[in-house]
This record gives structure tokens, C-alpha cells and sequence, in this order.
């Protein structure tokens, strides 16, 4: 599953989003609204990480929502 699919599924995904990163508050991710940047951005600012960090935990999420669709 690539980002865009992830995108169009977001509704979907929230709670696994949620589950992954319990930091994260419901608006946060109503206002990401499966938007890659956005969600890169508040996983940098609610974790106190480098941009680097989000994009590799952003990189395996996706890896487990393609293992997991097929």
C-alpha cells in the first residue's frame, strides 16, 4: 500500500494511527487528514524527534499497512 492509498483510506487507518502513536490527540489526526507531511510533522513535535526519526517510523507504518492489505 503506498502513501496515497493510505491517504484515500484514512478513515480507515485512524485508529491504527491512534494505536501506533497514542500521543497524538483526535484532532491531530482529523486535522492530518492522511496527509503524509502533516503526520511527519506532529510525530516530530509530540515526540521530540528529528525529522529523519518520523519519516523512518512513517516509512514502516506504511511497510505494515501494504503487509497487511495483501
Amino acid at each position: 500500500m503506498n502513501w496515497d492509498q493510505i491517504e484515500s483510506r484514512w478513515h480507515q487507518l485512524k485508529g491504527r494511527v491512534r494505536q501506533r502513536w497514542g500521543a497524538l490527540t483526535d484532532d491531530d489526526v482529523e486535522t492530518i487528514a492522511g496527509k503524509r507531511d502533516a503526520l511527519c510533522s506532529k510525530i516530530q513535535a509530540r515526540y521530540g524527534i528529528t525529522r529523519e526519526l518520523a519519516e523512518k517510523e512513517l516509512a514502516a507504518f506504511e511497510s505494515e499497512c501494504r503487509n497487511n492489505s495483501a
